[in-house]
């Protein structure tokens, strides 16, 4: 009997001390902060009337070259300015899709060719949405800017671009 009073004390001060470790241990609430990227301009890009050869609208631009810089995009980005934009660049031309995963501003895509000339829009572009937007031709060269600007520009495909990096 003596033997089964021990096994019991035992068991039950394991089970107090376990009791008390869970509910004395809070879990820690790590408040999310949310990611914030600034824009730097790392150059400019003029978009041009196809017909007339003139300027349209000057950007300042950030380049998306690489595969983080393509894939990331503008995700995490709360604001945008209407001269402000980025210019993905990539090695050769090639039907395009993008998507606004983790983008929380409204964006017009604009594909543009080997020419640097625009080849096809996806005009405003809902913030959060996972949809593929595709390009529907080849492209090599995409710029994306705030939602509505193409139409307040009036944007055309075949109107061209210029850019230089700073």
């Amino acid at each position: 009997m003596f033997k089964f009073l021990k096994i019991y004390t035992t068991t039950a001060f394991l089970l107090l001390i376990i009791s008390i470790g869970f509910t004395s241990c809070k879990k820690e609430q790590k408040a999310s902060t949310p990611i914030i990227v600034e824009f730097k301009k790392e150059g400019e890009l003029r978009l041009i009337k196809q017909d007339t050869d003139s300027l349209i609208k000057q950007f300042n631009i950030e380049f998306a070259e690489d595969e983080y810089e393509t894939q990331t995009g503008l995700m995490n980005r709360y604001s945008m300015q209407d001269h402000q934009g980025m210019l993905f660049i990539f090695p050769n031309s090639q039907p395009r899709s993008f998507y606004m995963k983790n983008t929380f501003i409204s964006l017009d895509i604009i594909y543009i060719d080997e020419q640097m000339k625009i080849v096809s829009f996806q005009k405003n572009a809902k913030p959060m949405d996972e949809t593929s937007l595709p390009s529907g031709v080849p492209a090599k060269y995409v710029l994306e800017i705030k939602a509505g600007l193409s139409d307040q520009l009036q944007l055309a495909i075949g109107d061209k671009i210029q850019y230089h990096k700073n």
